[in-house]
């Protein structure tokens, strides 16, 4: 359904909707959210610069909030990082993508910190993960720490800045957890030097009819003007022709002295001055940051549109964000009265924007009384064990995978073909978990098949096991489904260097490994018949920095590459050095 449809024309005489600005406390709200009693100043700036972010905690990112600050390190690498506060190294992780490097401190007030994206770490810290990466033979690693081993001081070097793992650019990725929990806290809330004295920005206003299912239809759009200081919607009231709504916002938030869009923190609905539903970004685990995809319209954001943060409860987001004062978000208009609605957001700091507008119910649009095109057995709904099946695909749906309803979609193209290509749904509606695709196919490479998935410019290869004529894997998004053989290795493509080199004069040894599903499962260097530790940041090249491990002399080098299906590829090199 078009939504622009469902709304009434509005009244002709045109008078501003004010999107007030004011500032108050945190605390304000406190019969709403609970207070926060974090300890302020407990926690030092962790890098050796001006206080400064590019992103804080609860800002909208693909398939998760962002959990912690981004603090800008002046578009430098190797600035100093230094510990929050006094307490032990408990954990370290290193890894291609995420944190890449990262480290854990454990602090007697119950609190944890975490530093990621790092470069070197301080040289004894250094030479313990080192030898733990080679009595392992693992150079992507979660070390678990003794608490003796390693305590800090506030304020101590404790690793070098960098651009490691999953970032796009240098800066120190900070956290604040609890402990005991391993929730992820807001670190503004701790009194972090960020001076703010700026309103959240409200974009527009998104209104949704909740007779149907958010993802079957296009909401109308408002947007709001800012109008000598002031924001504004172009009339007083909505006259709207569904007793069913609910809204959504398009907001972000900065802070003085910087453009940077950032998260809001904080948006409550009211319905005639009652508090019904409201979102904070206060405490967030990393098991429920994926309901990120609940929280906004996904299907807007996967389309090109613009995030749009609901004040509603979808029927499958069970946890999370949302705490519920009178209702779910959804409002039922039981009369023709005008109804006032007030919407305010807030930032850590206490400063708020508030939109308020007048609401009133017209004539109910007629609801189609004519047979769906798709038949009811193909509506997929929350909650509920959804399952298709065919003689050629087979697909299931557990409780807890879906958001909101839809209208199963399905299609086979190729129909003929020995692989054809099955599309299933749409990749722009989410999924919580993971579901089980089976597709019949022959048995011709039973151990060497994959399923490839396609939606928009994404290519993803997952490995398929073969069961009584049916290959099944697991996945997390619909999209274009097709099963496929592979029984090409990856390729080994040295950057630098070739066999029977003399490499005196070389600093580092550089691998390009490549593969057509692009989905390795194993990497295998060894020097002399001794494993070597090859980094492999951001998944790019295999490079091995020269140190101790390889001595002056002749030597022998292997390296061994496996794809997700077992083809395995394998190189010998001589070089003396």
């Amino acid at each position: 359904m078009n939504l622009s449809h469902f709304l009434c024309k509005v009244n002709k005489i045109i008078i501003p909707v004010c999107v007030i600005l004011m500032s108050s406390p945190v605390g304000s709200h406190a019969q709403l959210f609970p207070a926060k009693n974090y300890p302020q100043q407990y926690f030092k700036w962790p890098v050796a610069t001006a206080p400064a972010i590019s992103a804080n905690f609860g800002e909208l990112r693909p398939n998760h909030f962002h959990m912690g600050l981004d603090c800008k390190t002046d578009k430098k690498q190797n600035l100093p990082v230094l510990a929050a506060a006094d307490g032990y190294i408990s954990k370290v992780k290193i890894e291609p993508g995420g944190f890449g490097k990262c480290i854990y401190i454990n602090h007697p007030n119950g609190f944890t910190t975490l530093y990621a994206h790092l470069n070197d770490y301080f040289p004894e810290l250094d030479k313990y993960v080192t030898s733990e990466q080679y009595r392992l033979e693992q150079w992507d690693v979660f070390l678990e720490i003794p608490a003796g081993l390693f305590p800090v001081k506030k304020g101590q070097f404790i690793a070098n800045s960098g651009n490691s793992g999953a970032s796009q650019g240098p800066h120190l990725h900070f956290e604040i957890r609890d402990t005991k929990t391993d929730k992820v806290l807001n670190p503004l809330l701790f009194g972090m030097p960020i001076d703010d004295h700026i309103p959240p920005d409200v974009l527009r206003l998104v209104v949704y009819d909740r007779n149907y299912s958010t993802y079957e239809q296009s909401p109308f759009f408002i947007s709001l003007r800012k109008q000598n200081g002031i924001y504004a919607i172009p009339a007083p009231v909505l006259k709207v022709s569904s007793d069913k709504i609910s809204f959504g916002i398009s907001a972000f938030d900065r802070y003085t002295g910087s453009t940077n869009r950032n998260g809001i923190y904080e948006a409550i609905l009211y319905e005639d001055s009652l508090p019904v539903i409201g979102f904070q970004a206060d405490n967030i685990s990393y098991l429920e940051t994926r309901n990120v995809n609940a929280h906004i319209d996904y299907k807007i954001r996967s389309t090109g549109g613009p995030f749009v943060q609901h004040l509603s409860r979808l029927p499958g987001y069970k946890d999370g964000v949302y705490k519920e004062f009178s209702g779910d978000g959804v409002i039922q208009l039981k009369d023709t009265l005008l109804h006032v609605i007030k919407i305010e957001v807030k930032d850590a700091n206490g400063n708020s924007s508030v939109v308020r507008f007048n609401i009133t119910l017209g004539t109910i649009a007629k609801r189609a009384t004519s047979k769906p095109v798709i038949p009811q057995q193909f509506e997929f709904k929350p909650g509920y064990l959804n399952v298709f099946e065919n003689e050629k695909v087979r697909l299931f749906l557990t409780e807890d995978n879906l958001y909101d309803s839809i209208r199963f979609r399905y299609t086979e193209s190729s129909p003929g073909s020995v692989y054809p290509v099955f599309s299933i749904h749409q990749g722009s509606i989410p999924l919580h978990g993971y579901f089980t695709l089976n597709i019949k196919g022959p048995s011709l490479y039973p151990g060497k098949m994959v399923m490839r998935r396609t939606w928009g410019f994404r290519n993803e290869f997952v490995k398929a096991f073969y069961e009584n004529g049916w290959y099944k894997a697991d996945f997390r998004e619909f999209g274009n489904f097709q099963l496929l053989p592979d029984t090409i290795p990856p390729t080994i493509r040295p950057i630098g260097f070739k066999d029977g080199m003399n490499c005196s004069k070389l600093r580092r040894l550089a691998f390009v490994i490549t593969d057509n599903t692009h989905e390795l499962r194993k990497f295998r260097a060894e020097l002399d018949g001794n494993w070597l530790r090859f980094t492999n940041d951001k998944g790019l090249a295999y490079i091995y920095i020269f140190d101790e491990h390889c001595q002056p002399g002749e030597h022998e080098l292997k390296l061994g590459v496996e794809d997700c299906v077992g083809n395995l590829t394998e190189k010998t090199y001589h070089f003396t050095r």
